[in-house]
């Protein structure tokens, strides 16, 4: 493993890049503090260094909010967004064979990953567990590509299904380690608006599990319809 001061490099720092975008963004956003212990401990777990933009958003931030704070960007972690790049990960599949880093989530109770060759053959590229779907989808791009997204992309757009009328007031006082569960769940009677499911908060940790139980569920149901009569 490389020590930590060969990760950090100041000099050409991935932050520049990420102060540019930052800089463009169209999106609100709010820059959490950096907790400096964690940052360095989890720069030198995920052996990751500073000049990549997933290392410098580990190492000058706690976390990045986006659009009152729907979507939760992943950095050393901070009270009002506790899970870290490295820590989250290992938290939530430490039982399972799991070859991807869980980097950001969303309100509406997805989940992003930084595929490392769990998730399909591009190594490096970006998936979204989505709420109403259950399965890994690709979005065709890597770390870089996601968090400029993020700041300067549509986001009503990608999330015009799962917003309501009102949402943004609703979520800009919610604490980021909760997400949304609606019921009927959102893979569920899909002609039915958001408007017209019901929806709690809940512990992000709550909802993974869900989530991953909901997948297995299915996965045994479809199985189940091919054997023969």
């Amino acid at each position: 493993m490389r020590e930590l001061a060969e990760l950090i490099d100041q000099k050409r720092s991935g932050w520049h890049s990420v102060k540019q975008w930052l800089q463009e963004a169209i999106n609100s956003y709010e820059v959490l503090p950096c907790n400096l212990a964690q940052a360095r401990a989890d720069l030198h777990q995920l052996q990751i260094t500073t000049f990549s933009p997933l290392g410098a958003i580990l190492y000058e931030t706690g976390g990045i909010l986006i659009d009152n704070g729907w979507l939760r960007i992943l950095g050393s972690g901070h009270t009002r967004l506790s899970r870290t790049l490295a820590s989250w990960t290992h938290l939530l599949t430490a039982e399972l064979t799991f070859q991807a880093l869980l980097i950001a989530d969303d309100a509406s109770g997805g989940f992003f990953a930084l595929n490392g060759g769990g998730l399909g053959k591009d190594f490096g590229g970006i998936y979204y567990l989505a709420p109403d779907t259950l399965e890994w989808e690709s979005l065709d791009t890597n770390y870089s590509g996601f968090l400029h997204w993020a700041l300067c992309g549509d986001l009503d757009l990608f999330y015009k299904n799962v917003r309501w009328t009102g949402w943004r007031e609703e979520t800009a006082s919610m604490n980021c380690d909760l997400v949304y569960s609606f019921y009927p769940f959102l893979w569920t009677e899909q002609q039915l608006s958001i408007e017209n499911r019901s929806r709690v908060t809940v512990p992000v940790e709550k909802h993974w599990a869900l989530c991953l139980d909901l997948q297995h569920q299915l996965t045994d149901m479809q199985s189940d319809d091919l054997l023969p009569p």
